[in-house]
């Protein structure tokens, strides 16, 4: 593939530096299990996009995690200004918390802004809505199978109800319907709420990339 506007390589140099620096610091604060939400994930693969200059990376990651960190940011910005939305950046504030690991948490803040970057210079794979999805999707059956479930342990930083597959609290898991029920109903919601519109955004206001396949 030609890619119409080729990614600077001082762009690449400074993404790789900061995975360089946050990779080791979560992977001993958090553990490895850290790197499996949506966001830790599409910075890896972010990673590989950038210097592949690969489209249908790079568009997997905007569709999975756009509009989250979206949120995110407008979160982050009414804590600032003293109110509460949603309090999902609630962290970002406190003193307690290493403001160390706080700034590498900004990547929050700025990522959304950065694959819209990159889009720009590779343009939108459609295929990446139906590739982001499987990834999605595996990502919270392992997470739920294989990773803890809410608890509220103090002090123990090790990732738990990764990307929320038994509820939206780290503490304590939904109880409005059956374990396996909440967690197909939010994979489809992921799906419908999430992905497909961010996709449907994506292909009207970015030119297609050149090998992607122009899958509807």
């Amino acid at each position: 593939m030609q890619i119409p506007r080729p990614i600077p390589l001082w762009f690449k140099i400074i993404y790789t530096a900061f995975m360089a620096v946050l990779v080791p610091v979560y992977w001993i604060k958090y553990g490895p299990t850290n790197f499996l939400y949506f966001c830790d994930a599409a910075l890896f693969l972010t990673l590989i996009g950038i210097w592949r200059e690969n489209a249908l990376l790079i568009s997997m990651c905007a569709v999975g995690i756009l509009l989250p960190q979206t949120v995110w940011c407008v979160d982050y910005l009414v804590e600032l200004l003293g109110g509460h939305l949603t309090s999902m950046t609630g962290y970002m504030l406190d003193a307690a918390q290493s403001r160390f690991l706080r700034s590498l948490s900004l990547f929050h803040g700025w990522m959304p802004f950065m694959l819209v970057y990159l889009l720009t210079r590779t343009g939108y794979d459609r295929r990446a809505l139906y590739w982001w999805t499987a990834v999605a999707w595996a990502l919270c059956l392992i997470c739920y199978f294989l990773l803890p479930g809410p608890a509220d342990v103090p002090g123990n930083l090790t990732p738990r109800n990764v990307n929320y597959v038994y509820g939206l609290k780290e503490t304590v898991a939904q109880t409005w319907v059956p374990a396996p029920v909440y967690l197909v109903g939010y994979m489809v919601t992921l799906f419908v709420v999430v992905f497909v519109p961010t996709h449907l955004l994506l292909k009207k206001l970015v030119p297609a990339a050149r090998d992607d396949g122009r899958v509807q």
